[in-house]
């Protein structure tokens, strides 16, 4: 089992930033790869950034290609999403999520376990 709590979410203008953590226990952070993934009000829940076992490996949806980055820090078993330029399309329930695979994975299902959600809100 893998244990996932995310924080950093908060309300934040438009073209701000914000950094959002996911801190994962249980089994061996390093076996596997990561994502963030948001759900906005009556929308389904969408992948932003996938990130493999290394950090070596990451993939973004292009709606936030060149505005956030993910990495991961191995020895604090923690993965960030360094999101800038945020704009209102931005405002939605971010979660992480492992898969037990130590390559990145854009598709939701595939994931194992799952954080709460933190709540990014971006006003304009």
């Amino acid at each position: 089992q893998v244990q996932l709590v995310e924080s950093g979410g908060g309300l934040v203008q438009a073209g701000g930033s914000l950094r959002l953590s996911c801190a994962a226990s249980g089994r061996t952070f390093s076996a596997y790869a990561m994502g963030w993934f948001r759900q906005a009000p009556g929308k389904e829940r969408e992948f932003v950034a996938t990130i493999s076992w290394s950090g070596r490996a990451t993939n973004y949806a292009g709606s936030v290609k060149g505005r956030f980055t993910i990495s991961r820090d191995n020895a604090k078993n923690t993965v960030y999403l360094q999101m800038n330029s945020l704009n209102p399309e931005d405002t939605a329930v971010y979660y992480c999520a492992a898969v037990n695979d130590r390559f990145i994975q854009v598709l939701a299902s595939f994931y194992d376990y799952w954080g709460q959600g933190t709540q990014v809100t971006v006003s304009s």
